[in-house]
């Protein structure tokens, strides 16, 4: 009988502190934090719908621990999904240099979970799925990952808000963003949100070690038919000091890109 009570009034105890804590202002505020960071997140992706398809031109600038620098083109291609269960679609296609001229990468986003990928490699003259577990690795020897030039849809995060910090002259709230999905390359990242326009200004990637190891930076924003764009985007990797720049220009929306030019089977003829 003493034992039984003895057990019920450390259950009692434990309840106890359990509903101090929820009621305790470390937690109101932790709540708090979560909630403003989904609202921040939610009102950033919002601020994208209905762009439709869009393409735009880059030069990609490979940047060694050197200093010495090699350069590619390729053309983005986007289609806007607006299903609950399918993101967006989006193929990146490169015609300079000789050597590279012809590879595409397909990705078919998810809202939830691993998204689908596959790269044509001209030489080889196939089609390759890229698997889930390598999505952390480079994108066609970038510094970027594959996983880093997918729509990054928002029901694949978790989300915190952290502060307010200046971003050059505008101010940004910074926002912890956690992967949800199986197989990322990043434990968390931490994403400078500019508190006007709603856009990505910086983000630092962390690894699955809690390493600060990339910084990815955008510039240049300008509006394209009332969406918001940028004309460059700089990848800083601080673990072999290489970078890789994408500078972008001749944004076009309403090309009339359909579904039919996101399949892999496809890959092989995009121009």
């Amino acid at each position: 009988m003493l034992h039984q009570l003895q057990q019920n009034k450390r259950a009692l105890h434990a309840l106890a502190l359990s509903a101090i804590f929820a009621l305790s202002p470390l937690a109101v505020v932790a709540e708090d934090a979560i909630k403003k960071g989904y609202e921040i997140a939610k009102a950033s992706d919002i601020s994208d719908n209905g762009f439709g398809d869009s393409t735009a031109s880059a030069k990609m600038i490979l940047t060694n621990k050197a200093g010495q620098s090699t350069t590619r083109e390729m053309e983005f291609r986007t289609l806007e999904r607006t299903s609950d269960k399918v993101g967006d679609k989006s193929v990146s296609i490169f015609s300079t240099p000789a050597d590279i001229r012809g590879t595409a990468v397909l990705s078919h986003a998810k809202i939830t979970g691993n998204d689908k990928q596959w790269i044509y490699l001209p030489a080889a003259k196939r089609v390759k799925r890229i698997s889930s577990s390598n999505k952390s690795g480079p994108f066609v020897g970038s510094e970027f990952s594959y996983e880093d030039i997918t729509a990054q849809e928002f029901g694949k995060f978790t989300y915190k808000w952290i502060k307010t910090d200046a971003c050059g002259s505008a101010k940004c709230e910074v926002i912890e963003r956690i992967p949800t999905y199986k197989n990322s390359g990043y434990s968390r990242q931490l994403v400078w949100l500019n508190a006007k326009t709603k856009q990505s200004e910086r983000i630092h990637f962390f690894d699955r070690a809690g390493n600060h190891v990339k910084t990815l930076t955008w510039a240049g924003y300008k509006k394209y038919k009332g969406f918001w764009r940028w004309n460059k985007m700089s990848m800083i990797n601080h673990r072999n000091g290489k970078s890789t720049e994408l500078i972008f220009s001749d944004w076009k929306f309403g090309t009339g890109l359909r579904d039919r030019d996101f399949k892999s089977s496809a890959l092989e003829n995009l121009k």
